[in-house]
């Protein structure tokens, strides 16, 4: 008698929309999920589908779109994978971000090369099955609970191919393999003194005009919901009443969400109305890393950031999280002091960063803000104020030393002055037959070779790490002698010591600036070591002034 084959695994997926508003925090909200599920033992993936006609984020404006984040694959992708990565702590790949752009795209190259056999391309089928084939890339042998964030807003028109999309896939794989939860606003009417709830209603009437029927209904909201809200909420949205949950405003950090969301059992109903063992949820060190952020032991700690889209909170969402990180590891609190680069001078510089117990210089393109980011590096080298450099920041710390410690006055990189005498800086080899400016640069991990009693190599551990970069300049190593006479150290090289990764100096308190963008690699639970001990030395700074 023959056994029976094994059943073949089957990926749940979650699809999480919004409504009434941008904004909303479906993010987070998502990764908090995320996390929640893998602490109860699953094995997690996450993706964001973002209906924009760009291919990918990559050539879009800060002021547009926020930052871009770089996966460790090379992929150019939404900011709201940062929240994936620094909640679940599962990496994300190309097949995490997908843009109505990428669909199209390729659903036209297709019928280009005729794979369409002469039939009509339209949006139903062909787009809607590429969307589907996208979803379905993230599932997979090893893979329990696929999260796809649908991203704008319910009732947007862009949005619609893709909520077709995950209504087809929902009616392809049936219910307990697909649900759908739905983020909206329930805003809190001041004048009132009430919640309301129309909206709500409204934003899920939309979904269920094109045939989607949320399962669970995430409610935003300043206050906390009525017994009399949730009963509203649940016979308007068709939603059971222990499946509307609150996410209400938390008071202090947005760590927070994935306890709240705990409190109210979210992750044990998510995975009964999937079919699958609730398990044990532990996220003791969760919790505790919250109360360090809530009490810190060392009080505050000024971190100046000088760049050139501060105005754009989002521009250095990574970044701010990391500080923060490295602030909880030190038990102390991030007190941000943001200014614009161009307000930064030689008469200014004085003034303004006069405060600050470290000074950060993020990266950036173009060279609007390049003079105040090296008059901000001159003033921390100057005056003994911890500096860490990161991409441009480091490249402009180059150029401070050789404009200001080696003599070399002009000193600058080819982005800024093709006709430079002293290109410090210069266009990356591989980088000079490049015309096509999205997904181009130097993208993704790689490794680096540390230098043994460097600062960078007491901060990690180890003398050989990955980080993952976003660049197409690089230091011109024809002024390795001048700079290391000015007193630079090249704390960290790639493996065949050819690219320029960190630079040091040892004459300072801390010094540090890395080509790679260090804040794509930090979490909560674990601080990246070189924001953990940038902010350990500006504390010692703090305490020394």
């Amino acid at each position: 008698m023959s056994s029976s084959p094994a059943a073949k695994h089957q990926t749940k997926h979650l699809f999480i929309t919004g409504g009434v508003v941008s904004s909303l925090g479906k993010g987070i909200t998502a990764a908090s999920v995320a996390f929640l599920l893998a602490r109860r033992g699953y094995r997690v993936r996450m993706q964001k589908l973002d209906p924009y006609l760009n291919v990918d984020p990559g050539t879009m404006s800060p002021f547009q779109h926020g930052e871009v984040y770089v996966t460790e694959d090379g992929a150019e992708t939404d900011l709201d994978l940062g929240h994936y990565e620094r909640f679940s702590g599962v990496d994300c790949t190309r097949a995490s971000n997908f843009t109505a752009g990428r669909v199209y795209q390729t659903v036209l190259e297709r019928e280009r090369k005729g794979e369409y056999l002469g039939r009509t391309v339209q949006v139903i089928p062909h787009i809607t099955n590429e969307i589907n084939r996208c979803i379905a890339s993230l599932g997979g042998d090893d893979v329990d609970i696929a999260i796809t964030e649908i991203g704008g807003t319910a009732g947007d028109i862009e949005s619609l191919p893709f909520l077709e999309a995950i209504r087809q896939y929902r009616q392809k794989v049936g219910a307990k393999n697909a649900l759908f939860l739905h983020l909206t606003l329930v805003p809190y009417i001041a004048a009132a003194k009430e919640v309301k709830t129309k909206p709500a209603q409204q934003s899920a009437s939309i979904l269920r005009g094109i045939g989607i029927m949320p399962d669970f209904l995430l409610c935003r909201s300043e206050k906390p919901l009525t017994q009399d809200n949730i009963e509203k909420l649940a016979m308007f949205c068709s939603v059971p009443e222990e499946n509307v949950i609150q996410v209400v405003d938390v008071p202090h950090t947005i760590y927070e969400v994935p306890t709240v969301l705990a409190a109210q059992q979210f992750d044990a109903k998510i995975l009964r109305a999937l079919g699958l063992p609730e398990n044990t949820l532990e996220i003791s060190d969760w919790e505790a890393m919250v109360q360090d952020y809530i009490h810190p032991r060392q009080g505050e700690v000024t971190i100046g950031v000088v760049g050139k889209y501060v105005s754009v909170s989002d521009a250095y969402k990574s970044i701010n999280e990391s500080l923060i990180h490295a602030g909880i590891a030190n038990h102390a609190q991030i007190k941000f002091l943001h200014l614009e680069a161009e307000q930064v001078t030689a008469e200014t510089a004085a003034n303004l960063l006069k405060d600050c117990h470290g000074i950060l210089v993020p990266g950036g393109f173009g060279d609007r803000g390049v003079a105040g980011k090296i008059e901000t590096i001159r003033f921390a080298r100057e005056n003994k104020v911890p500096l860490f450099g990161i991409c441009l920041g480091m490249q402009l710390a180059c150029i401070e030393t050789a404009r200001n410690v080696a003599g070399l006055a002009d000193a600058n990189s080819t982005e800024f002055d093709m006709h430079s005498k002293n290109p410090v800086i210069d266009l990356m080899h591989d980088q000079r037959s490049v015309t096509q400016m999205g997904g181009s640069m130097r993208l993704g991990s790689y490794p680096c070779d540390l230098k043994a009693g460097s600062k960078s190599a007491a901060a990690y551990g180890q003398t050989r790490i990955t980080e993952r970069h976003r660049h197409r300049y690089e230091f011109n190593n024809a002024f390795r002698p001048a700079l290391e006479k000015a007193g630079l150290v090249f704390a960290g090289t790639s493996p065949n010591g050819e690219l320029v990764e960190i630079i040091e100096r040892p004459d300072h308190p801390w010094f540090v600036a890395g080509q790679f963008h260090p804040e794509f690699k930090s979490t909560p639970l674990k601080p990246h070591p070189l924001f953990r001990d940038f902010v350990a030395a500006s504390l010692k700074n703090r305490d020394g002034k």
